[in-house]
């Protein structure tokens, strides 16, 4: 038994969706998240500047005795899993491993499309991880620089994230995928547009829910301890709290009981 918490972040409200399943699937789990609200998109951003970003962010969690960080951010995870993995004393994993493998078991025409932001893209994490898995594994990529925005300010059902979505995927429906990767946890938002350009034959894979899925799996291997006892969640951001609760709570599909913090996450830099 160990009650620590699991911290989880991302650069901005994405990786709630990793947290929603979480709690679904690991219910007496505690959880601190952390939003970077106000750094948020990273998918622009150099890898070194990413990096620094994501080790600031694993500093704060480190404040709370954390057994797990889980990277919910594709482009963090992307860029610097493999830096940051021995640079603290806490197992960490990010959602590129999960939602490949997750892939790989999907497909039956062994053409995978993967969908993320510039830097996720460019990073072909995806694309070596799906590799290792099965080297005779097509892998077709595309970057949808648009759709963070989109979804953090609040166009989940709108024309606009439509017409982006069809420009975005017609070349990975021309070329025959059946199983696309959400490659960053913002996506599964905005699952039923995507589905609406893909078509319903398309097997859409959630990173978020693969992630939370081997979170399980390492507490069934005995890789970590479950927790006997939720006591609270908590949440924190680094830009208004204001608008935050609301967006939350949509990203979660519940209402938010825990605390809701602003904090300098500047003050965790190096």
């Amino acid at each position: 038994m160990d009650n620590r918490c699991i911290g989880v972040f991302d650069s901005g409200l994405g990786g709630l969706t990793c947290v929603k399943e979480i709690m679904n699937i690991l219910p007496e789990e505690n959880i601190v998240f952390f939003g970077d609200t106000g750094r948020v998109p990273y998918g622009t951003r150099s890898a070194q500047t990413i990096i620094k970003y994501t080790q600031s962010d694993i500093r704060f969690l480190m404040e709370f005795n954390p057994k797990l960080i889980v990277i919910a951010c594709g482009t963090a995870s992307s860029t610097s899993l493999e830096t940051v993995i021995p640079q603290f004393d806490v197992p960490i994993i990010g959602v590129v491993s999960p939602s490949s493998h997750a892939a790989a078991k999907a497909t039956k025409n062994g053409k995978i499309g993967v969908i993320g932001t510039n830097l996720s893209i460019n990073s072909g994490k995806y694309q070596q991880e799906i590799k290792k898995i099965n080297p005779s594994f097509q892998v077709y990529s595309k970057a949808c620089p648009l759709f963070v925005p989109l979804v953090e300010n609040g166009y989940i059902n709108s024309p606009i994230t439509l017409m982006a979505a069809e420009e975005y995927l017609k070349p990975l429906c021309d070329e025959g995928v059946d199983t696309l990767i959400l490659g960053c946890t913002h996506y599964p938002l905005i699952k039923e547009t995507i589905r609406k350009v893909m078509g319903e034959n398309v097997v859409l894979i959630d990173s978020g829910k693969e992630t939370a899925d081997s979170i399980k799996d390492l507490i069934d291997n005995g890789e970590i301890s479950f927790a006997e006892e939720k006591t609270q969640d908590k949440f924190f951001i680094s830009d208004k709290v204001q608008s935050f609760k609301e967006m939350a709570e949509m990203f979660l599909e519940k209402e938010i009981k825990g605390s809701v913090e602003k904090i300098d996450i500047e003050k965790y830099m190096v």
